[in-house]
């Protein structure tokens, strides 16, 4: 039972479902006796609204609230998507900043390896110049 009240002559009530589904009303009279038979007459009008419509003066207002705020959730949806966006190409950035990187690595390496060869050949071989020096002026 949502709502059990005695009326007048006349009385009116308003309900709001707050879930959705099946709904079913109940409508009965305090009479004991048939109304087609009573001296007075039984009169119901049912008047079911359904959807959207104003319940009252702030609604308006609410529906102005729920605008403003869709607009500004539209608003930080593009900043979520443009925020992505620059991830992606940061990440992207990162990566071939990095291969960049590692092959640069992989040079400066065999850049150093034919330095060292190039450094002990070149002391070898004066080496051996100063060794067969010093047997040329025979004082080895």
């Amino acid at each position: 039972i949502q709502m059990s009240k005695r009326y007048g002559d006349f009385g009116k009530f308003t309900f709001t479902a707050h879930a959705s589904g099946q709904h079913y009303f109940c409508f009965q009279t305090n009479s004991t006796k048939f109304s087609v038979f009573a001296g007075e007459r039984l009169k119901l009008h049912l008047d079911v609204q359904m959807g959207e419509h104003s319940i009252g003066p702030n609604v308006d207002r609410t529906k102005d609230n729920l605008l403003t705020l869709e607009s500004n959730l539209q608003h930080l949806i593009g900043q979520m998507t443009y925020i992505t966006r620059q991830q992606e190409y940061n990440r992207e950035k990162e990566e071939h900043f990095r291969l960049i990187s590692e092959e640069t690595n992989g040079k400066v390496l065999w850049w150093a390896v034919i330095q060292t060869f190039i450094l002990l050949s070149v002391g070898i071989w004066q080496m051996k110049r100063l060794k067969d020096f010093f047997i040329a002026k025979k004082l080895v």
